[in-house]
C-alpha cells in the first residue's frame, strides 16, 4: 500500500473535479461539498507564487470544523488526448498519516479492515502471515470465501456483521487454527467501526492478538484444578492411574499411559531404582484412537524400559524427560515400540513430542507416566513440562495413598481372617451357618466377629460382636475381645456375667490407651448360651442388636431383649433374657451393618430381615445366603457378620439322671447304675473309666459338697459325666505326698477323661468330665 493520504483532481480552471476518500479523511470536507467548486474555498491563507511555481510544498488549509491543517501538498499536470494541459493531480501526504500507516502495517497482531458488506478493504503484514496469502489475495474478497466453513469462522462473520449493523465495537476470544502456522491459537480479538465526520459507520476494523500463551496456561491450570476433583475418587492403585490418563487425553495428550513399579500393586517394601533398565508394569493407558490399537502394552504387561529411554531416565534422574521427533533418544523409543508391537506401527505415525515424567510421593518412586503428541501440533515445551511434573506430583499421592490403603486393608483382612473361626466345630446342640462379608468403603475393614464356642454339659456359646471403627487397630481390638469371650466362656459364665467382666477389660483397655485409640476400644456385644438339654437359649447384649427367631410354622420375630450400654461405657448391669425353644428353631444373630446404613430405614431393613427368614430355604446356608442378598444393599456401608443357629435337642433316651443321696455307702449303687446305662447305650467298653470317675465325683460330692447332690450322663459327641451338688466351692487338683490317704481323685479324673472342668449354677456347682466315644 502507498503512504497517499489524500488526491484531488483540479481542471486548468482550479475547480475540483474528483475527491478522493483520503481527501474526506484529511480535511473533513465530503465529495459532494467540494467537487464542481473551487479549490481555492478550502485554503486557509494564499499560496505563495514560489510554491505555484515548484508545485511542491507546504500549504495551509482549513478544516471542515474550521480548524487550520498544514499539508504537504504536490501537483501533477494532467494532459488531455490534444496534448493541451487539462488540470492537476494534487495529491498530499501527512506526517500523522505516514505513521498512522506505518504502525498499522508493521502492527505485531494481526489487523484488518472489512467494508460494511465484510469484505477486505485494508490487511496488515502479520494479517498476511497468520493467513498465508499476500494483501492483494484478500481485498475486495467476502470474508466467508477466505477461509474453511468451520464453527470459529461463522462466529468470526457473525462479529463482523454485528459491528456493522449495530456500529457498537465487540471483545471476543476465539480458539482456531492459523491457516498459514498448522497449530490451534488461542486469538483476543477487538473489532470497532470507522465512521465519516457525520458519525456514519463507513467500514469495521479488528485487531486480533495471538493470546496461546495465556491461553495454555490458563488451560493447563484448570487440568490441574480438575484433577484435584478427578484424581483419587477411589482408593484404587489401578482405578487412580486410569482417572490420571482420563484426565491427560485429549486434553494434554494424543496418547497417554501410566506404569508402575510391581511392587506397588503388591505388599513389598520399596527396592532402590536399578542403574541398568527399569522394569515396569503397563497398568493404565488411552488414546484419541478407538480401542488405542497404537499401545505397545496390554494392560497387566511388562516392559523392561532401556536405561537411554525417556522413561528411564525420568524415573533415575526424578524430574520430567522432554523428547521431539528427530532426537536420537525418540528415535529408538519409537523403534523400540514398533519392534515389541509391530501391527501398532501405522498408529504411531506423526508421533513428534513425548514427555515422560515419574510419580514419586513422600520421596518414594513409584512409576512413570509418558504423553506423547501426533494430532496435536505443538511439541511439549518447558512450561508443559512443569505442568507435568506438578500433575504427576498430585497423582503420585493419590496412587500412593490407594496403595498404603489397599496394604493396610489386605493387612487389615489377613489379620481379621486369621482372628476368625474358619471350621467351626461340629456342635450337636445346633446347626450353624455363618457369613462375613467386609465393607468395600474408603474406611476400610472393621472389627465385627462372631463365634460358636463348645460348653460342658453339650451346651454352646454364641456370641457375636462388632468393635468400633475401622482398619487394624479394630482389627486387633476384636481379636482381643474374641480371645477374651473365649476366655470367659471357658469357666462357663453366665451371659450377663461375661458381659460385666468383658465391659470392665474394654474399660481398663481404654484407661491403659492414648489419643485416638480410645475411641477404637468401644464395641458391642451379644453373648448366648443354648442348652440342648434344657432347651433353655440364654442371652445378653450390650449395645448390640437383638436376634431374631423363627420358630417352627411361623413367622420370624426379633426377640424381646433389654441392651445394655455398648462395652466401655462401665457402672450399668446388663440383663439376661432366657427362653425355651422347640428343635429345630432358628437363631439369627447378626451386626449392625446388616441392617443399619445412613440411606436405609432402619425399621424397613428390620422388616426385610424378618421377611427374608420366614422365607422358606432348602438349607440353613441357602437361608444365609437369601438373607444376604435380600437385606443388603449393592454396597454395604460396613462389615457385616451374620450367623444363624438351627437348635436341636438331646432327648430323655440319650440322658440319664441319678438323685444321691449324701451317704458313701451308695456309691456302689450309682457306679453300676451308670454301667447298666452305658451297656444300653452300646458304650460298655468305656464302663471301666466311666465307672472310675462317677466313683470319683460323687465321692467327692459327698464329702465336701452339700445335699442336693445329682449325677447326670449325657451321650452327646462325648460322653459326658455331671455331678452337681449345692455347694458354690470348687475343687482343684492338687499334688498327694507318698503317705496321703486321699488327694488322687481329680488327678485320676484328669487323666482318664478328655476334658474335665467345674461351672457355677444358681443352686451351688456342677462338675464335669467328657470321654471320647468309641467310634471317634
Amino acid at each position: 500500500m502507498s503512504d497517499v493520504a489524500a488526491v484531488a483532481v483540479l481542471d486548468t480552471q482550479g475547480t475540483v473535479t474528483g475527491w478522493s476518500e483520503g481527501a474526506r479523511l484529511l480535511t473533513g470536507h465530503p465529495a459532494d461539498e467540494v467537487v464542481g467548486r473551487p479549490a481555492a474555498g478550502l485554503l486557509a491563507e494564499d499560496v505563495p507564487g514560489d510554491l505555484l511555481a515548484a508545485r511542491t510544498g507546504p500549504v495551509a488549509l482549513r478544516h471542515r470544523d474550521g480548524h487550520r491543517i498544514e499539508l504537504p501538498l504536490t501537483a501533477c499536470p494532467l494532459t488531455g488526448t490534444d496534448g493541451q494541459p487539462a488540470g492537476y493531480v494534487v495529491t498530499a501526504t501527512a506526517a500523522g498519516a505516514t505513521l498512522a500507516a506505518q504502525a498499522f502495517q508493521q502492527a505485531s497482531m494481526s489487523m484488518s479492515v472489512f467494508d460494511l458488506r465484510q469484505r477486505y478493504l485494508r490487511v496488515n503484514e502479520a494479517a498476511c502471515h497468520v493467513m498465508g496469502v499476500p494483501e492483494e489475495a484478500l481485498l475486495g474478497r467476502y470474508f466467508p470465501d477466505t477461509v474453511e466453513n468451520a464453527e470459529h469462522s461463522r462466529g468470526f462473520l457473525t462479529q463482523l456483521r454485528q459491528v456493522a449493523e449495530t456500529g457498537r465495537p465487540v471483545r471476543y476470544e476465539s480458539f482456531t487454527d492459523a491457516p498459514a502456522q498448522n497449530r490451534e491459537h488461542a486469538w483476543s480479538i477487538e473489532m470497532w467501526p470507522l465512521r465519516d465526520g457525520s458519525g456514519e459507520p463507513t467500514a469495521v476494523a479488528l485487531a486480533a492478538f495471538d493470546s496461546s500463551e495465556q491461553y495454555w496456561a490458563r488451560r493447563r491450570l484448570a487440568l490441574l484444578n480438575e484433577a484435584a476433583t478427578r484424581i483419587g475418587t477411589t482408593l484404587d492403585v489401578v482405578g487412580t492411574a486410569e482417572e490420571v490418563v482420563e484426565l491427560l487425553v485429549p486434553q494434554y495428550a494424543d496418547f497417554a499411559s501410566v506404569d508402575l513399579l510391581d511392587w506397588v500393586l503388591g505388599a513389598d517394601e520399596p527396592p532402590m531404582i536399578p542403574e541398568g533398565g527399569v522394569e515396569l508394569r503397563r497398568v493404565a493407558h488411552g488414546s484419541t484412537r478407538s480401542g488405542n490399537p497404537g499401545a505397545a502394552l496390554h494392560i497387566g504387561e511388562i516392559d523392561v524400559y532401556q536405561p537411554a529411554s525417556p522413561p528411564a531416565r525420568a524415573l533415575r534422574e526424578g524430574h520430567a524427560v522432554l523428547s521431539q521427533a528427530g532426537e536420537p533418544e525418540f528415535v529408538q523409543w519409537l523403534e523400540e515400540r514398533n519392534a515389541r508391537s509391530p501391527r501398532g506401527r501405522p498408529f504411531r505415525q506423526g508421533a513428534h513430542s513425548m514427555i515422560a515424567v515419574p510419580l514419586q510421593a513422600r520421596g518414594t518412586v513409584l512409576g512413570v507416566a509418558v504423553c506423547v503428541r501426533m494430532a496435536h501440533p505443538d511439541d511439549y515445551g518447558p512450561d508443559d513440562a512443569v505442568f507435568a511434573e506438578e500433575l504427576a506430583s498430585r497423582a503420585a499421592v493419590c496412587i500412593d495413598n490407594a496403595r498404603r490403603f489397599t496394604r493396610e486393608r489386605t493387612t487389615a483382612l489377613a489379620l481379621q481372617h486369621s482372628l476368625l473361626p474358619r471350621d467351626l466345630p461340629a456342635q450337636a446342640a445346633v446347626e450353624v451357618a455363618h457369613r462375613y462379608l467386609p465393607c468395600g468403603s474408603l474406611a476400610g475393614v472393621g472389627g465385627d466377629w462372631f463365634d460358636v464356642i463348645p460348653l460342658s454339659g453339650g451346651r454352646v456359646g454364641l456370641v457375636v460382636g462388632d468393635v468400633v471403627g475401622h482398619g487394624i487397630q479394630s482389627s486387633a481390638t476384636m481379636g482381643r475381645l474374641r480371645t477374651a469371650v473365649r476366655t470367659l466362656a471357658d469357666v462357663d459364665l453366665p451371659p450377663d456375667e461375661l458381659l460385666t467382666h468383658l465391659d470392665d477389660l474394654v474399660t481398663h483397655l481404654a484407661a491403659d490407651s492414648s489419643g485416638d485409640e480410645v475411641a477404637e476400644l468401644g464395641a458391642t456385644c451379644l453373648y448366648a448360651v443354648y442348652d440342648p438339654v434344657s432347651r433353655h437359649l440364654c442371652a445378653a447384649a450390650a449395645g448390640h442388636p437383638a436376634p431374631a427367631l423363627l420358630l417352627p410354622g411361623e413367622p420370624a420375630e426379633f426377640v424381646p431383649m433389654t441392651a445394655g450400654p455398648p462395652l466401655g461405657v462401665g457402672g450399668l448391669p446388663f440383663e439376661a433374657t432366657e427362653r425355651e425353644l422347640p428343635e429345630g428353631s432358628v437363631v439369627a444373630f447378626y451386626t449392625d451393618g446388616l441392617i443399619e446404613d445412613r440411606d436405609r430405614d432402619l425399621d424397613g431393613a428390620a422388616e426385610e430381615l424378618r421377611r427374608a427368614l420366614t422365607a422358606p430355604a432348602a438349607s440353613l446356608d441357602d437361608l444365609a445366603d437369601d438373607v444376604l442378598k435380600a437385606v443388603l444393599p449393592d454396597q454395604p456401608g460396613d462389615d457385616v457378620a451374620l450367623l444363624l443357629v438351627r437348635t436341636r435337642a438331646l432327648g430323655a433316651d440319650r440322658v440319664a439322671t441319678w438323685d444321691v443321696p449324701p451317704d458313701p455307702a451308695q456309691v456302689a449303687v450309682f457306679r453300676q447304675a451308670a454301667t447298666e446305662r452305658l451297656t444300653a447305650w452300646g458304650l460298655a467298653e468305656t464302663a471301666f473309666v466311666t465307672e472310675l470317675v462317677v466313683s470319683e465325683l460323687v465321692t467327692n460330692a459327698i464329702r465336701y459338697g452339700e445335699p442336693p447332690i445329682r449325677l447326670r450322663l449325657i451321650r452327646d459327641r462325648a460322653l459326658i459325666c455331671e455331678v452337681s451338688d449345692a455347694s458354690s466351692t470348687s475343687p482343684h487338683l492338687r499334688r498327694a505326698h507318698a503317705y496321703d490317704e486321699g488327694g488322687r481323685g481329680l488327678l485320676l479324673v484328669a487323666q482318664l477323661t478328655q476334658r474335665w472342668g467345674s461351672r457355677q449354677t444358681l443352686a451351688g456347682k456342677t462338675i464335669w468330665a467328657e470321654q471320647p466315644l468309641p467310634d471317634d
